[in-house]
């Protein structure tokens, strides 16, 4: 898995893959956070800042992330957030 961060484009087992900004910018948190998980608190803060998001909208796009690059790739931490996989060597850039 790959994103491109001037394009801002995903690439899954060699093939692109269509996300939303908001879904871009999640995966980039959880890449640039690897292996480290992110809660979300501070995705709501640094996706969704300024806007009146409920928290629930974390988790709703965490689902549509996992729906679009595989839902194995996005593990819950239980009381920590969200991170990749081990098994993946994300690229960002």
């Amino acid at each position: 898995m790959s994103l491109d961060p001037s394009t801002r484009e995903v690439t899954c087992d060699g093939a692109p893959v269509d996300l939303s900004a908001r879904e871009t910018s999640l995966l980039e948190h959880l890449i640039r956070a690897h292996p480290r998980p992110v809660s979300k608190e501070r995705l709501l803060d640094d996706i969704w800042a300024g806007a009146s998001a409920d928290p629930n909208v974390v988790e709703a796009f965490v689902g549509h992330l996992r729906r679009k690059i595989g839902r194995e790739r996005i593990v819950t931490v239980r009381g920590l957030g969200y991170r990749l996989a081990q098994q993946d060597s994300p690229d960002a850039g």
